[in-house]
């Protein structure tokens, strides 16, 4: 992992904090609506920072979520491994627009991952998530000028902060 120490410990706070807000249950009206957390913090790394993150690392941060939910194994792994290769594809491009024409995209590119999930869950026989399913994207829509700007700012303070 390049970067300076501070950087590296932004990150790895960023994807266990992530982890852990997936753990967390809400009550069963709200569980579909709970955005991926995992998969916004991705994100924001690769379109920032894409030296965190890559294809390999996606995966291996994907195994990780689905252990930790007890997930179809490589479910995770294999949506981020798809929205990484995605965002970095299209980088160049993505970074440099207005914070609400990236919002709209993560809603397209988080409705291609509710694709994905329902074409995994078809092909292991799991059971069709109800119409709530489809509006994940609107939250993780909702929530990703906050979580950007929150991560932006947290970056830039820990960059500037006096060592210790």
């Amino acid at each position: 992992m390049q970067g300076s120490g501070r950087e590296t410990q932004v990150f790895l706070f960023a994807i266990a904090l992530s982890l852990i807000l997936q753990l967390v249950y809400l009550p069963a009206p709200l569980g579909p609506l709970k955005p991926w957390f995992l998969g916004m913090v991705i994100c924001y790394y690769v379109l920032e920072q894409p030296r965190f993150i890559g294809l390999g690392r996606a995966f291996l941060i994907g195994l990780t979520a689905d252990a930790l939910n007890g997930a179809l194994f490589g479910e995770q792994a294999f949506r981020l491994c798809i929205m990484t290769y995605l965002l970095l594809r299209f980088r160049n491009r993505l970074r440099f627009f207005p914070l609400w024409q990236q919002t709209s995209l993560i809603a397209v590119l988080f409705f291609n991952d509710c694709i994905l999930a329902l074409w995994i869950r078809l092909l292991g026989t799991i059971s069709q998530p109800g119409f709530a399913f489809w509006l994940t994207p609107l939250t993780a829509a909702f929530l990703w000028p906050f979580l950007f700007v929150v991560l932006d700012r947290t970056r830039r303070w820990r960059r500037r902060a006096p060592r210790l």
